[in-house]
């Protein structure tokens, strides 16, 4: 199985994540202190797991704050938040090894199975930082053990699709605070000799970065410097898509958009925000925005009824770098379903600034059918001078890898583009790729954000 070139970035900067903290622990510590026993491995390993659940979390954090100078580097927010699951799971795997070496070793000992030796006395205090911070270990403990509880509650049903998006919203941002209870466990039971090793150096900048994080999330300062007042300037339903196209008049401040690119719309705070592709070109003589919204869940099935024209609204953005910038002369787009919103966006932008180094085939896939939207959508490509390939499931069957190779002879040689299911991207690519694409050429829009 192949991967995208942004997949492997994320990956290589998570495992660099716990690869720096690993090196520096071990250039401050010995992983295996002589006798190696239950009892003599326990505090030094205690103190990795530790160590490597509160660095996660820290770059976790880091990235929920929506950092603009990481967009590029990572491949766009959706790569971002993916990467935010990943260290979320490390974090969680980390601090459940942490608390079992902890609490599995009292277990083993009340159980008769161990046998504790006899304690020696403890270092010698040598500063009055250390006995300042020792006095509060017992609280320490007491904060770490109850945050971790409501923390590994709070991780796992954020990875629960079942689980609503309003209320992940919500006790999603209750784990800022838990990271500053577990920022206090950290720097009061931190091996004190840490802090003047090389492990010391990177727990203060991923704690600087994770408290700065963790206040802004709290604070409501999240997106607020990308976020533009908007108003709703039309509303149009397609019932046998079950799709609402909704159409925001922007007010001053919107920085522009590329076709592609996505943005968080603010309808209800109740709800919170929810992230939708632009479906519309960027016209600063006529600012506005236009997302397609399909009934998926709760919330989407709701908006038919709850928007109104001439509602005000908070939209976010842009994100993202789904941006169809490449060197190919040929690109292949395929949008499935309602992944047909940021070919709809590019079409317009090219109907009003033609591409004429690009000869562009659009494959659009769909189980459902409005002879509305498709007569609007073959104006598009019409206008955009883009090739249509429309495939009804019902009437024409499924698209796949084999009816791309045969619909375009030289696909080997175009750029690929998908936007849909995440599975069925991945079938395409693999189809692909295996046949002789060029692995760098395939790009996918990762549109998850838990």
């Amino acid at each position: 199985m192949t991967e995208q070139p942004t997949m492997r970035k994320i990956k290589w900067t998570l495992w660099l994540t716990l690869a720096v903290v690993t090196l520096a622990w071990l250039a401050s510590d010995h992983p295996f202190p002589r006798p190696v026993t239950v009892f003599s491995l326990r505090p030094v390993w205690t103190q990795y797991t530790g160590l490597m659940a509160i660095a996660a979390m820290s770059v976790a954090l880091v990235l929920a704050n929506r950092p603009r100078w990481l967009e590029k580097p990572l491949g766009g927010l959706d790569k971002m938040y993916r990467l935010h699951k990943w260290l979320g799971i490390a974090g969680l795997t980390f601090a459940v090894l942490h608390w079992l070496l902890i609490k599995g070793v009292e277990w083993a000992v009340g159980w008769g199975w161990l046998a504790r030796p006899q304690r020696g006395p403890r270092p010698p205090v040598t500063s009055a930082v250390q006995q300042f911070l020792r006095e509060y270990r017992g609280l320490a403990e007491t904060v770490g053990e109850y945050a971790f509880y409501a923390a590994v509650v709070l991780i796992v049903l954020a990875l629960i699709r079942q689980f609503p998006y309003r209320w992940f919203a919500k006790t999603h941002n209750w784990l800022a605070v838990l990271y500053l209870a577990l920022a206090f466990h950290t720097v009061v039971l931190l091996r004190f000799g840490y802090w003047r090793a090389p492990i010391g150096v990177v727990v203060v900048v991923l704690l600087a970065a994770g408290i700065v994080s963790a206040v802004r999330v709290l604070v409501g300062h999240v997106g607020s410097q990308r976020k533009v007042e908007g108003r709703i300037a039309s509303l149009t339903w397609y019932p046998e898509l079950r799709v609402l196209q909704t159409a925001i008049d922007l007010r001053s401040g919107w920085p522009g958009h590329a076709s592609g690119q996505f943005a968080f719309v603010t309808s209800d705070r109740n709800e919170g925000a929810h992230p939708y592709t632009i479906a519309s070109a960027w016209n600063p003589r006529a600012p506005q925005v236009v997302f397609f919204t399909k009934e998926l869940g709760d919330h989407t099935s709701r908006l038919k009824d709850r928007l109104k024209g001439g509602m005000p609204v908070m939209v976010e953005g842009p994100y993202g770098c789904f941006t169809f910038a490449d060197q190919r002369t040929h690109q292949i787009w395929i949008g499935a379903g309602i992944g047909i919103t940021p070919f709809i966006a590019r079409m317009k932008e090219l109907a009003q600034h033609p591409d004429r180094r690009h000869r562009i085939d659009l494959f659009h896939t769909t189980a459902d059918f409005s002879q509305k939207a498709i007569d609007q959508l073959v104006a598009d490509a019409k206008a955009a001078e883009v090739q249509l390939h429309l495939l009804v499931d019902a009437k024409h069957g499924r698209l796949n890898g084999a009816r791309i190779r045969t619909a375009i002879p030289d696909w080997a040689s175009a750029s690929v583009w998908f936007c849909g299911p995440p599975a069925f991207g991945e079938a395409v690519r693999n189809d692909l790729v295996a046949h002789g694409l060029d692995r760098a050429d395939f790009h996918q829009e990762l549109f998850q954000m838990r």
